[in-house]
């Protein structure tokens, strides 16, 4: 991806700071990467190298010798250092004038899919009397953002997966009525091979799960670890894929059946509970969009577990209520957390993310998911929403 210095440095101004530290060392920082156009491969990184974007001026770049061209596809003036008195002396000279900076870094790690600078880089860039703050909202806005064409590609993997979704619980609903026998994994592999006919690729199969093993969150089946489907269990399937081309995003949905013919009274109630957080999220997300509001990842968590919490579920909360979403199915947007995390970061225009509420008991799970795209002034759910359990008996 290009970075648009110009872009970044009216970002920088408008928040009083005095530039952006790019860093990374042996892949340490895969935003860093992305950023100075080092995820495209034929890259040797092997060797610490600097990008700083100053708030005013040019660019400026510290490269190891051996791999000096590594950041030639961004802009700036470039400085080459090989033995360690060249690095010391080069990262002072590349800090001349700073004061405020911002880096990978969030505080303590609250954020650590955020924080990616190391203690000791740290304590060398504070030595040299510069103040580190957070580049959560500048990662957000030059990495995590989606360019229109993003939004299509998104839209039309979200419509994929609803359409492997549909005949993966229809082929459940086949197997119950003929007496056929299925397992979680072979409707899992037939669902990879629906992948193929999709065009759609992803970092891990589906989740396919039945009774008991719906109750975990990350639980996946394997071919010597698998339930057979059988009447009157709760059926679980979490999907998410993208696009092969370069710059596609996922799309990521979970919906729930039941091999019964009927909903369970326990499990009809568990499943309002998850649809009414998702709703009241999707709701704080929308009246924010509107009215062009200063919205963060912990409130729209808080909106969600507050619906669980008081229907009693507060114990049966295992996650987050949502993540961002990209090139990879989880981004480095904000993410929707006051549980596992504090994440203080804006719910900035042009990001897309999860909203996924989830409760886990001992013998079945229910967990509803969509995605949704913030736009300047409205925010949008990108797929239908469950609205009841799909009942897949007869």
């Amino acid at each position: 991806m290009a970075l648009d210095v110009a872009a970044v440095q009216r970002a920088l101004r408008a928040a009083g700071l005095d530039g952006w530290l790019l860093y990374d060392f042996h892949g340490s920082n895969p935003i860093a990467t992305r950023l100075a156009g080092l995820d495209g491969g034929g890259h040797m990184t092997t060797r610490r190298w600097y990008y700083l974007v100053p708030a005013d001026g040019t660019p400026r770049k510290l490269v190891h010798a051996i791999e000096s061209g590594n950041l030639d596809a961004v802009p700036g003036e470039k400085a080459v250092y090989a033995g360690r008195q060249q690095l010391e002396a080069g990262l002072t000279q590349l800090l001349a004038g700073v004061r405020r900076v911002a880096m990978e870094y969030s505080p303590e790690c609250a954020i650590p899919y955020l924080s990616r600078v190391d203690a000791g880089t740290a304590e060398a860039i504070r030595r040299r009397g510069v103040e580190i703050v957070s580049s959560g909202d500048l990662v957000q806005q030059f990495e995590a953002a989606w360019t229109p064409e993003q939004l299509a590609s998104h839209r039309s993997a979200s419509d994929a997966l609803y359409r492997i979704k549909d005949r993966a619980f229809e082929a459940a609903a086949k197997a119950l009525k003929d007496g056929t026998p299925l397992t979680e994994y072979e409707l899992q592999q037939r669902m990879v091979a629906w992948f193929g006919e999709e065009r759609l690729v992803s970092d891990s199969a589906p989740v396919v799960a039945i009774g008991g093993n719906a109750g975990n969150p990350h639980y996946l089946p394997t071919a010597g670890h698998t339930r057979r489907l059988v009447p009157d269990e709760v059926l679980l399937l979490d999907l998410w894929g993208r696009h092969p081309e370069q710059g596609a995003v996922f799309a990521d949905i979970t919906w729930v059946g039941t091999t019964g013919t009927a909903v369970p009274s326990d499990v009809a109630r568990a499943f309002g509970a998850v649809a009414g957080a998702r709703d009241a999220a999707i709701a704080v997300v929308e009246d924010a969009a509107r009215a062009g509001g200063d919205l963060r990842g912990w409130q729209v968590d808080q909106a969600a577990r507050r619906v669980l919490q008081e229907q009693g579920y507060g114990d049966r909360i295992l996650h987050r209520t949502g993540h961002s979403l990209g090139e990879q199915v989880h981004g480095n947007g904000v993410h929707l957390d006051d549980y596992e995390t504090h994440d203080d970061r804006r719910l900035l225009p042009g990001t897309g993310f999860t909203i996924e509420p989830g409760l886990y008991f001992e013998s079945f799970g229910v967990r509803t998911e969509i995605n949704m795209f913030r736009g300047e002034r409205e925010a949008v759910v990108t797929g239908p929403r469950q609205t009841e359990i799909i009942v897949l008996g007869s």
